[in-house]
Order: C-alpha cells, then sequence, then structure tokens
C-alpha cells in the first residue's frame, strides 16, 4: 500500500477504484432507494461507500468512485436526468472528503474528528450541488416538476446517515486490515 497518495495510479489503487466504484453502484442501487417525489430523486446509503473509499483510500479513489458508481446508479435505476450532476458533485464530494482528511493530518490527530469534519465538508457540498443542479434542472425542463429546496433536508440526512455509518466501518475496515493506518 506504499505510495497510496502519490499523483500516479498504482495497481493496487486502480483496483480499489473498480471495487469502490462497483461497491458504491450496488449499495446505491440495491439496498432499497427511496423516490423523493419533490424532486424526482431517491435518498441512498451510497454516500458510506463514497466516504469510506475517500477516508481510507483519498480523494481520487473517493472521487472516481463516488462519482462513477452513483452515475451508474442513477442511469441503472431510471434517473438518467440525474447522471450528469451526478458525476460531477459526487466526484467532487469525494475528492473534497479524500483531500482534506489528508490535509487536516496535519493539524488534527484525532482520526475520528478529522472524519467528522471530512465528511461534513464533503457532504455540504453534495447538499449545495444537487440544490443548484436541482434548480437548474427545473428552470431548463420545467414539466419535471421539481421542487430543488424540498430535497435539502434530505441530502443533509442522506449525508448524515452516510457520516454515522462510515466512521464505524472505517474503523472495522482498520481493525482488519492494521497497515492501513499508517495511510491516515
Amino acid at each position: 500500500m506504499n505510495g497510496m497518495y502519490h499523483r500516479h495510479l498504482t495497481p493496487t489503487k486502480l483496483a480499489l477504484t473498480a471495487v469502490f466504484t462497483a461497491l458504491v453502484f450496488v449499495i446505491s442501487s440495491q439496498i432499497p432507494p427511496i423516490p423523493i417525489p419533490a424532486t424526482g430523486g431517491y435518498f441512498n446509503v451510497g454516500e458510506v461507500t463514497i466516504y469510506v473509499a475517500a477516508l481510507l483510500f483519498g480523494p481520487f479513489v473517493g472521487a472516481f468512485s463516488g462519482g462513477v458508481g452513483a452515475m451508474l446508479s442513477d442511469l441503472y435505476l431510471g434517473f438518467g436526468v440525474f447522471a450528469p450532476g451526478t458525476l460531477i458533485i459526487k466526484s467532487i464530494e469525494g475528492a473534497i472528503v479524500g483531500v482534506l482528511n489528508i490535509k487536516l493530518k496535519k493539524t488534527i490527530p484525532n482520526t475520528t474528528i478529522r472524519a467528522v469534519i471530512s465528511v461534513v465538508a464533503g457532504g455540504m457540498t453534495m447538499v449545495l450541488g444537487y440544490f443548484i443542479y436541482e434548480t437548474l434542472l427545473a428552470l431548463l425542463i420545467p414539466g419535471l416538476g421539481i421542487v430543488a429546496i424540498a430535497e435539502i433536508p434530505l441530502n443533509i440526512g442522506q449525508m448524515l446517515v452516510g457520516l454515522v455509518i462510515a466512521v464505524p466501518v472505517m474503523y472495522s475496515v482498520l481493525r482488519v486490515f492494521p497497515q492501513l493506518k499508517s495511510h491516515l
């Protein structure tokens, strides 16, 4: 696992990216997503996987798996109108969580506190991103009947559920693979 945060892709990082992309897709699309009629979107727990990927393996794995895995879930579930926005928004979310977690290591030694700050920052970016994207969709395609503001509390809830589950999952992974601790 040496060199995981280097700018070049190692075979390990590439494999982790593929695995987490598949996990984001499966968890977002197969753990029953809950439709949100006001926006035409859906509530899911895929955030958990994005956060775990970004916290444990950095911004590239978090961004790629978050963006591509969630976009594929949108397409698979019939929410194609959200796919372009999801690709961008979830990629940015995963990148922010990963980058911030690494940057905060210099000033915050506590892994849990770093994870919470990183996830809240990335998650609030997701909330804002979907608000902007859905507002644009409502303006461009009024027939969709999207009310972007209605999804804000649900997206905040999705972020908080992701946070509450991701941090214990992160610690569980670290117990099984203690060699990852040197990367946190």
